[in-house]
């Protein structure tokens, strides 16, 4: 690519984020499980709040988010000043890198986290650093030992997209004993809600303990507000600071704030979510297990299915998506032999267990 202008190197480094289709043609209904989406939808009050905001959408949002902030601070307990919202989770990744992170600076991450923090690093002119991991996992020993004078932010994704894994406490707590108080440590706690493991940490206790850590959330996933963009962080007053200084003025809609405050009104629509998911989390597992492939333990709202080659996992998503069903290649995470399936609904999933079984019988009908 060539162009005229004076571009750092770090932005040409970039490949765009490709996200999780949403449309393919097929004559079967159309199963889109491939961006982790929640298969209930958002809470009605939800969309009736977001509805009923339009009618003043001649005004500027609120660039505070005053409203949602006291409401996350009085459904979360965190206090209002520490919080921030963005739109996404994804605007406030980038926003840390753009603040804490500069040319010949490094930005640390695991091995297959988020593709979002090395976009964001070069996108601050950072280099990127993926810190590799062991059977999946963020391991704390190989994160420490990638740390240099120079790392200024370091992210956790807690549990991580697309490995499904989680991080305990303990281990971002030792994490954390090892930096420097000049660099900002991120838990990107956005499955955060689906997780009930006793030694599972989302890192509030962190922040509430330290001034360099920061806690990034978001209402795509367990509430459903994918579309509207909206998230939010908890860190120190001074690291909020920092953030709304770069922050745009009218960064979140009014009827994203609108939304995501009624859907924490709504908990008994979440708490339903939440149960569809973990119920069907370990069955899904299973059956997939018992057509002999691999899958991987998760507490998210998605499984890491591993078909042994780069080539039998790109002959077995051609066949859902034969079927109807948009699975998310994860080959841009260097897992080339996985295809990432979110967990919908009961008739999604049984689906998807008839729909994997003809393809391994197609297999033995074609060997």
């Amino acid at each position: 690519m060539s162009s005229d202008f004076d571009i750092k190197d770090s932005i040409m480094k970039i490949h765009p984020y490709s996200p999780g289709e949403s449309k393919i043609d097929t004559d079967f209904p159309l199963r889109q499980l491939a961006a982790n989406e929640a298969p209930l939808g958002p809470s009605p009050k939800a969309v009736e709040a977001a509805q009923d905001s339009l009618v003043t959408a001649n005004r500027y949002p609120d660039g505070g988010a005053v409203a949602l902030r006291a409401k996350i601070s009085e459904r979360f307990g965190f206090p209002a000043e520490n919080l921030i919202c963005g739109a996404g989770s994804d605007e406030l990744i980038s926003l840390i890198c753009a603040a804490f992170a500069e040319e010949g600076s490094e930005v640390l991450y695991s091995q297959h986290g988020f593709l979002m923090y090395k976009i964001s690093a070069l996108a601050a002119g950072a280099t990127p650093v993926a810190a590799p991991e062991t059977d999946l996992r963020m391991s704390v020993d190989n994160m420490i030992a990638a740390l240099t004078d120079r790392t200024r932010v370091v992210f956790v994704a807690n549990p991580n997209n697309p490995t499904g894994s989680y991080s305990t406490g303990e281990e971002l707590a030792r994490l954390h004993a090892a930096l420097p108080p000049s660099t900002l440590l991120v838990i990107d706690a956005a499955y955060s809600e689906y997780v009930d493991a006793d030694d599972y940490s989302d890192g509030s206790d962190l922040v509430a303990a330290h001034s360099n850590v920061m806690m990034t959330r978001t209402f795509s996933k367990l509430f459903g507000l994918a579309a509207l963009r909206i998230g939010w962080g908890y860190a120190s007053e001074d690291v909020i600071a920092i953030l709304n200084r770069v922050r745009g003025p009218f960064n979140v809609s009014v009827p994203a704030q609108a939304a995501a405050t009624a859907a924490l009104d709504d908990w008994d629509w979440a708490m339903n979510a939440k149960e569809l998911n973990n119920r069907l989390l370990p069955v899904v597992i299973q059956r997939i297990r018992g057509m002999g492939l691999q899958v991987y333990d998760s507490v998210g709202n998605f499984v890491l299915i591993d078909f042994g080659s780069a080539e039998r996992s790109t002959a077995a998503d051609a066949y859902l998506r034969s079927q109807g069903v948009i699975g998310r290649s994860v080959a841009a995470y260097g897992l080339a032999s996985c295809l990432r399936m979110t967990i919908g609904t009961e008739a999604d999933m049984d689906f998807i267990f008839g729909a994997l079984e003809r393809f391994i019988d197609s297999e033995s009908k074609g060997a």
